[in-house]
């Protein structure tokens, strides 16, 4: 969430953000009607409380009676606006950075790297689920009558690269000072919305399960920033980097056509995913530490992609600035998301409580970024390396872990 205080004594800038964001900025006057209101309310408790301990002196028993009756009656009154006046924080998004490219959609995002060759073929590239399912690899089919659409099975060869790519990302990581963690894949609502999360659930794109009062985690992130809640980091400690591995689940709603058809839009699927606390001057360059690790992992699998620096319409709401990586697909002859690369500055350290000690505490900074999206780089692997007769060449730096230098029937 943002800093109340910022709100209170820069508001201009709370509206030029939001105005980037193309968001209404009703939602700023909205919060300070709400916050005033709530911070008037606590001024006459602590006027009727101080009278109250007149009262008590005096041995006044009826008026201190009387004016406990009161503030009991106004505390409710004073909870019920601080909720609906925390209900209206979680709305407000992160501040961009000042550089972070406007605009109003992806269509205005800014490609600021390519990387490899676009693979030519002399036949017509097919897609992942036809090559899949001819290998017998991938069965949509079957899950779909196993537990509805969108989901899939993953089995032989298919099932071996998943495990190649997750052993792959994290040896390499854990070579940068990550630690590896497996985190729990649900999380109860009061921290999903610490880790701002509130868009997540308000889209309808978390599942809930209700008798249990928790959320299925969409990204290994939000239940790694929550491993060191209330706590505060030495200086020394960080930058702390996490590698997480962890089924994510997702509904993807509103997605359709041929986002839907096999594994890129999918209810679940799993995915290695970067963690990083880092001290607030350092976050920068933390970020672009991130973003090199996902370099270094795609460029490893010799797999074309790009670069591009999300604008202020189309970045998520936790992020100041984001970074996504976009895989060549040639079933679409364009390159598609396979991974994002997130500053989220103090915006869930501050929900969260987690902080620095310095000459002054401070909240740390977070930083997430996709290490490997198993799905979708699957998907990519496979349409990058076909043969004309269907069969994909495994990429050298995972053979030694499929233990195959091609997939075929």
């Amino acid at each position: 969430m943002l800093d109340i205080e910022l709100i209170r004594k820069s508001p201009e800038k709370v509206a030029e953000a939001l105005k980037k964001r193309n968001k209404d900025d009703s939602l700023l006057k909205q919060f300070q009607n709400a916050d005033n209101a709530w911070r008037e309310k606590t001024q006459l408790v602590e006027q009727l409380r101080a009278e109250q301990k007149k009262a008590a002196a005096a041995r006044d028993k009826e008026r201190g009676t009387r004016l406990k009756e009161e503030v009991k009656k106004i505390e409710a009154e004073l909870e019920k606006l601080e909720s609906d006046r925390n209900d209206l924080l979680l709305e407000f998004p992160n501040i961009p950075f000042d550089d972070v490219p406007m605009g109003k959609d992806e269509s205005e995002n800014v490609v600021v790297k390519t990387w490899g060759n676009i693979p030519k073929f002399d036949f017509t590239p097919k897609d992942h689920l036809e090559l899949g399912e001819r290998l017998g690899i991938i069965d949509t089919q079957k899950a779909a009558e196993v537990a509805g659409a969108r989901f899939y099975y993953l089995k032989g060869a298919g099932a071996m690269l998943e495990f190649a790519l997750t052993q792959f990302a994290i040896e390499t990581l854990t070579k940068e000072e990550f630690t590896p963690v497996i985190p729990p894949v649900m999380a109860r609502p009061d921290i999903m919305r610490a880790m701002g999360k509130h868009r997540f659930i308000q889209d309808d794109d978390a599942f809930y399960i209700q008798k249990d009062d928790l959320y299925l985690i969409g990204s290994a992130e939000h239940t790694l920033g929550p491993l060191h809640m209330q706590e505060t980091f030495s200086e020394t400690e960080l930058p702390k980097r996490y590698v997480g591995f962890s089924p994510s689940f997702r509904r993807e709603a509103g997605s359709y056509g041929r986002d839907t058809r096999g594994m890129f839009r999918v209810h679940q699927f799993d995915k290695v995913e970067m963690y990083s606390f880092a001290h607030p001057e350092k976050s920068e360059e933390e970020h672009r530490f991130l973003l090199s690790m996902q370099e270094k992992l795609w460029q490893a699998l010799e797999m074309p992609y790009q670069i591009t620096a999300i604008c202020t319409g189309d970045m998520g709401s936790t992020d100041a600035r984001q970074f996504d990586i976009n895989a060549w697909i040639p079933s679409q002859q364009t390159y598609r998301e396979v991974g994002s690369c997130s500053n989220t500055t103090d915006y869930q350290t501050r929900g969260m409580r987690i902080k620095v000690k310095g000459e002054s505490s401070m909240f740390a900074h977070a930083l997430n970024a996709t290490a490997i999206a198993m799905s979708r780089t699957i998907m990519a692997i496979l349409e990058n390396n076909q043969e004309e007769d269907g069969s994909i060449r495994i990429p050298k730096a995972l053979r030694s872990y499929v233990g195959l230098r091609r997939i075929e029937k």
